[in-house]
């Protein structure tokens, strides 16, 4: 999606300056993937409009291979952040109806998903539209087919659809799915108000739907994941957070990077809380995604490196 972000703390109507750039889950995962050297492809449908123009123009100087038919009746969809108070972001989204609800199958084209390492989704796309939702379903059952691992982020976002329709999609989708990440909230909506909250009794849970790898994603708290069977806790970072928003999607990418890479579960889950603790100290949903040279940056180090 576009991104316009206010620079100053106050309501977006008066925002002196706003900042222009893009967003959107998936494609902060590609970026992050990329710039810790693992290539990524893109895949979705833009507008023909100035939006998209940027979107792909962005993706792309990234080095992330961008597959997005243009739609020409349909605009790119929307995201503004509005700092409301110095502590505080409120999102809105404009995305009813957007080129990316329109997405169809032939979109994703199946050659480079048969041969990928893997493919990430998350739980936004069915969000979109009944399209966008049977084009996302139809994608993870060919790949599947095809022998490709699936990974998903539950990435439930209220503001698009109801806890309900929402917990019943995810519950549907996860026996065929490999890896799934989850806050603790969203495990508790899959799982439902009945089920224990403490999060290794949510990672069972939702390995009990199918999948090998759940990674629950516990923010300042570090991740807690039951990894073919076993249980792993992995601290988080400390660090003076700048903004927050894309934490989950850089700790999705560094996971993910260090899985394609065939590297051990402590190793993946040490690299992610890495990744998404980059991501909070800069503004925006993906610019302060480090290299993978930059990884042990956060270790201490003296502060100026010559």
């Amino acid at each position: 999606m576009a991104l316009f972000r206010s620079e100053h703390p106050g309501p977006f109507a008066h925002a002196g300056n706003v900042a222009v750039g893009i967003g959107g889950a998936e494609s902060n995962v590609a970026i992050g993937l990329q710039r810790l050297g693992t290539s990524a492809v893109w895949c979705s449908r833009l507008g023909s409009d100035a939006p998209g123009e940027l979107v792909r123009r962005e993706i792309r100087a990234e080095g992330v291979h961008v597959v997005a038919p243009e739609d020409c009746t349909a605009p790119t969809g929307v995201m503004v952040k509005e700092l409301r108070t110095p502590t505080m972001q409120r999102v809105t989204y404009y995305r009813a109806h957007s080129a990316a609800s329109r997405i169809t199958p032939d979109d994703v084209d199946s050659d480079i998903v048969s041969g990928a390492a893997l493919l990430h989704v998350t739980g936004i796309t069915p969000a979109l539209s009944a399209q966008a939702s049977e084009t996302w379903r139809q994608v993870i059952a060919r790949t599947r087919d095809s022998g490709v691992r699936v990974s998903f982020d539950v990435n439930y976002r209220s503001a698009l659809w109801s806890s309900d329709v929402a917990a019943q999609v995810y519950r549907d989708i996860l026996p065929f799915v490999d890896v799934v990440f989850a806050g603790e909230d969203e495990a508790a909506l899959v799982l439902g108000p009945a089920h224990a909250d403490d999060p290794e009794s949510l990672a069972r849970g939702l390995a009990e739907f199918g999948p090998s790898q759940v990674v629950i994603k516990r923010g300042a708290d570090g991740a807690h994941a039951i990894i073919d069977g076993e249980t792993y806790r992995q601290d988080a970072i400390s660090i003076d957070p700048v903004d927050t928003v894309g934490a989950g999607d850089a700790f999705v990418a560094g996971y993910l990077a260090e899985l394609i890479d065939g590297h051990d579960a402590a190793q993946r889950l040490r690299t992610a809380v890495r990744t998404g603790a980059f991501a909070c100290l800069a503004r925006g949903d993906w610019e302060g995604l480090p290299r993978r040279r930059e990884l042990e940056l956060l270790e201490g180090c003296e502060p100026v490196i010559r």
